[in-house]
């Protein structure tokens, strides 16, 4: 925690003498998420990225950014039973397995995984002025609040407090973002994880067990509208876009300054 206040100080500080130029933006889209080291593969899991952001321009031409973001983000990962337990024999005829015979089989779920974080992204951007398309890379702390297992259609005992899943996850950030129309922006972003959120033993075979590291692995698709993003008419523009957007930051003293 610590260390993302250090770094919210930094951002803050490079734009000190600018400190009427606070964009703020709200958030909302939703994640589809997998988690690495588990027994299950694919972005089958989805859930809500909502929130907000206070975005930092840092240089006059509103070509590089600075964004602190706060967020309710949804992660973890999904498997229906069909997809488990459904494969073919020889003729194309559907069988059906069962590793515990021992547990009911539910027709539904055959693992899921809910990982609810409260995050705090930090993200730099620069900003293509003709085309208004952003790329930019960052970092964020997230913060478990909510947990739930289900298993082969029963909740298992895991939750916040049985310290299964780690409570702080720290990920990387790549982002890319597309101006549809002066403060309305469509985003995504694929997030990674680069501390375990969990260490978990698997059984592959009777006699061998194998410890693996799960990684929480995220896309993001998501529409963001900056409320106080000032623009103009770009006096050069042609159709098709040769010179530029239609739309273009109002960088004039009185809103800048």
């Amino acid at each position: 925690m610590k260390k993302i206040l250090l770094a919210i100080f930094l951002l803050c500080s490079i734009s000190t003498g600018y400190s009427q130029r606070f964009i703020g933006s709200v958030i909302a889209g939703m994640n589809s998420t997998q988690v690495d080291g588990d027994e299950v593969a694919g972005f089958y899991k989805f859930g809500a990225n909502v929130g907000m952001s206070v975005m930092l321009p840092l240089d006059e031409n509103f070509r590089w950014y600075g964004t602190i973001e706060l967020l309710y983000s949804q992660k973890g990962s999904y498997q229906n039973a069909y997809r488990a337990n459904a494969i073919l024999d020889g003729t194309e005829r559907l069988l059906y397995r069962n590793e515990d015979f021992n547990v009911p089989f539910n027709k539904k779920i055959k693992y899921k995984l809910n990982l609810d974080y409260v995050e705090v992204p930090i993200v730099f951007h620069y900003e293509d002025f003709r085309s208004g398309c952003a790329i930019g890379a960052g970092f964020a702390w997230s913060r478990l609040v909510r947990v739930k297992e289900i298993e082969n259609g029963w909740t298992t005992t895991t939750n916040l407090r049985s310290g299964t899943y780690r409570r702080n996850d720290w990920s990387v950030i790549a982002d890319a973002k597309i101006r549809l129309f002066q403060g309305l922006k469509l985003n995504l972003r694929y997030e990674y994880s680069f501390v375990p959120s969990r260490r978990r033993v698997f059984q592959p075979f009777s006699d061998l067990e194998e410890v693996r590291k799960s990684y929480n692995s995220v896309i993001t698709l998501r529409l963001i509208y900056s409320f106080n993003e000032k623009y103009v008419k770009n006096p050069d523009y042609i159709k098709g876009g040769r010179k530029g957007p239609r739309w273009i930051h109002d960088t004039s003293k009185g809103w800048y300054r």
